[in-house]
């Protein structure tokens, strides 16, 4: 079943695209990991799925590079070349991988994209001094960019909004399912924008400076890019409900068993009606998450989230529209949203 299903055919040109930005970027990514202590540079390796412990060559599975080929289009978008975007492409792509590093120690993951978590690989304390590293060399890379103050600037308002929003998602974790203490869909949208929107706004945003776009044109790019991770964070969440757990690479139904405040779930709860007296009685008993991922979708959860993800890409395209892009990278642009966010269940 596809998760949002796009209005139109995806562009053939999108696979294309992340390819060409991730042979593009990875040279500039691993001259930057080269600069690392060994040991560190070896667990940022493995955690981009360039080696296994011990440093032993891998080509493991690893992201799409949405957040890359986003630096690089923005830098098209200013009409200049691809390239001169990879410095913002490497800088956002380090504080990804860091903010995984640290997501999954706080979270209790033990898997990402198919294989151990890297705390799981080699400790809790080696990867928390891993992130550490990719978070500071992620700032020493654009610092050294030709791009002045105002790229730095943007990297770091983006940071804290990076961790505000881990902040609320930790907390989330503890407040009750229902009653005046439970999480709204408002907070929760705050949540995804701050902390997967940003990120991906920051991409575009910071690939656009450098290739000499005027703040206007930045500032719609980042507009465009919080609305997408918001809508992606969306699917994220209905993937880990009802995904392949072969093809996400976590366990189904961990979000439910570690209390995470989903947007199904909050749908679903704030939905009238039996089955959704039936979802919170259970959620609050620690009942079988099974059951409760069935519940969710009886009281409309998936509807709720996929029809919110969809208006998020809306958003993200009315973004766009605000500003003077360069007609050839607005059109992969506009075409990224559902390519990324339609994904088999």
């Amino acid at each position: 079943m596809s998760a949002v299903p796009a209005a139109a055919p995806v562009a053939p040109a999108v696979p294309e695209l992340l390819q060409r930005c991730r042979e593009l970027v990875r040279p500039a990514l691993g001259e930057a990991v080269g600069r690392l202590h060994p040991w560190v540079g070896e667990m940022a390796s493995y955690a981009f799925g360039w080696c296994e412990v011990g440093g032993a060559p891998a080509a493991a599975p690893g992201g799409k590079g949405v957040r890359q080929a986003l630096a690089v289009l923005g830098a098209e978008a200013a009409g200049a070349p691809g390239a001169a975007g990879v410095p913002a492409a490497v800088a956002v792509e380090l504080v990804h991988t860091f903010s995984l590093l640290h997501d999954d120690i706080m979270d209790g993951d033990a898997m990402r994209r198919g294989r151990p978590a890297v705390w799981k690989a080699y400790g809790t304390g080696p990867a928390v001094l891993a992130g550490d590293a990719l978070f500071a060399l992620a700032v020493q890379t654009l610092a050294a960019a030709p791009a002045g103050p105002g790229a730095l600037r943007r990297l770091s308002a983006t940071l804290a909004d990076l961790l505000r929003g881990q902040a609320d998602d930790l907390l989330f974790a503890a407040r009750p399912w229902t009653g005046p203490g439970r999480v709204p869909l408002v907070a929760y949208r705050t949540m995804a924008a701050d902390k997967t929107g940003s990120l991906l706004g920051c991409a575009a945003a910071l690939g656009a400076v450098l290739g000499g776009a005027p703040p206007a044109t930045a500032d719609a790019l980042d507009r465009a890019g919080r609305h997408l991770g918001v809508a992606f964070q969306i699917v994220d969440d209905v993937l880990g409900l009802w995904g392949d757990p072969a093809v996400t690479g976590k366990p189904v139904h961990a979000d439910l068993r570690e209390r995470k405040k989903t947007y199904p779930v909050l749908a679903a709860l704030e939905a009238p009606g039996p089955d959704s007296r039936r979802l919170a009685a259970l959620l609050e008993s620690g009942g079988d998450p099974a059951r409760a991922a069935a519940l969710v979708e009886a009281a409309g959860g998936r509807r709720a989230a996929l029809a919110e993800a969809r208006d998020r890409i809306t958003a993200a395209e009315a973004a766009l529209g605000t500003a003077s892009l360069h007609p050839p990278a607005e059109a992969l642009l506009r075409a990224l949203p559902a390519f990324l966010l339609d994904r088999d269940l």
